[in-house]
């Protein structure tokens, strides 16, 4: 259940009836009585749009964390960006330079950086402004290890599974084509991610990140798996901004969210869902030029 209580103050000696924050609301809060604004509606999203737009600092929302933006390395400016005034070009050599990184130095992330990088993430957007999502940092190279021998006895079970042709033709055949895909798909890098592991101690999971931040979802938004998205989005490029390399690891998804007790084993509510794990360290790789992507032809709807 996503808590709409109403939270908004409205300090009647500093508005000017300027009606502002009864056009952005997006919940029909607040009202116009007597050239005041007022609260009159039972259900905020407690997204703080009237606070933002109020030229008499008038509304607080007091739900928002007053911290929002107490940043632990790094300050910002308080005041709201004009549309249009940012350097675009800069927005876009920042999201093309941003790479999956699978060399990382011998060297462990503050604190102070990672809870920042999940300050960063919830600046995102979320469905009705739900922020249902959940993130949980694993702060320390020995604690990525031992998710990383967790999610390694879920895939050693699956290609012992996969190995076996009767059972992936008999699940075929009641169409359930997943063991036969993986065993195409996956079956062999496993299997020898798994036996680099064992033999020489190479790391082909997390690559070598000495931390994780990973990105859940709680029941009750709208579009959970979009919101945890776009945080993991704000995450991977922040992350870069701050000097890291960062690389999102699908296989630690796939065990997490077919494997119950690897969530539990990391103290994760069993109603959240696991949408994304973020592998982050200190880079030690370097790039020189920006590499595009495939071409892509924008679909046109014309009436």
């Amino acid at each position: 259940m996503i808590d709409r209580t109403v939270t908004t103050i409205i300090d009647q000696e500093k508005c000017t009836g300027c009606g502002l924050c009864v056009k952005v609301c997006p919940s029909e809060t607040i009202t116009m009585q007597d050239d005041k604004a007022f609260v009159t509606g039972d259900r905020s999203q407690q997204c703080g749009h009237c606070a933002a737009v109020c030229p008499a600092d008038a509304i607080r929302v007091t739900a928002i964390d007053d911290d929002s933006f107490s940043f632990n390395t790094f300050k910002i400016h308080d005041r709201w960006l004009p549309h249009g005034d940012f350097d675009t070009a800069q927005l876009v050599r920042l999201m093309a330079s941003r790479r999956s990184c699978r060399n990382y130095r011998d060297k462990s992330i503050p604190r102070e950086m990672l809870e920042d990088l999940v300050k960063i993430g919830v600046t995102a957007p979320s469905g009705t402004n739900s922020q249902q999502w959940t993130f949980t940092i694993l702060s320390s190279r020995e604690s990525v290890l031992e998710l990383g021998q967790q999610i390694g006895l879920f895939f050693r079970r699956v290609n012992r599974m996969a190995q076996k042709r009767w059972l992936r033709k008999l699940l075929k055949w009641i169409g359930k084509n997943q063991l036969e895909n993986y065993y195409r798909e996956h079956y062999q890098s496993v299997k020898t991610g798994l036996e680099d592991w064992e033999r020489y101690g190479r790391d082909r999971l997390f690559h070598g990140a000495t931390a994780l931040i990973v990105v859940g979802s709680k029941p009750g938004g709208s579009c959970p798996m979009e919101d945890a998205m776009l945080a993991t989005q704000n995450i991977l490029l922040a992350a870069h901004a701050m000097g890291l390399g960062s690389c999102l690891i699908g296989f630690a998804v796939e065990a997490m969210q077919n494997d119950p007790s690897i969530q539990r084993y990391l103290k994760m509510p069993d109603e959240e869902k696991v949408i994304a794990v973020v592998a982050l360290g200190y880079p030690d790789e370097t790039y020189q030029t920006l590499t595009g992507r495939k071409r892509i032809v924008p679909r046109y709807f014309v009436i």
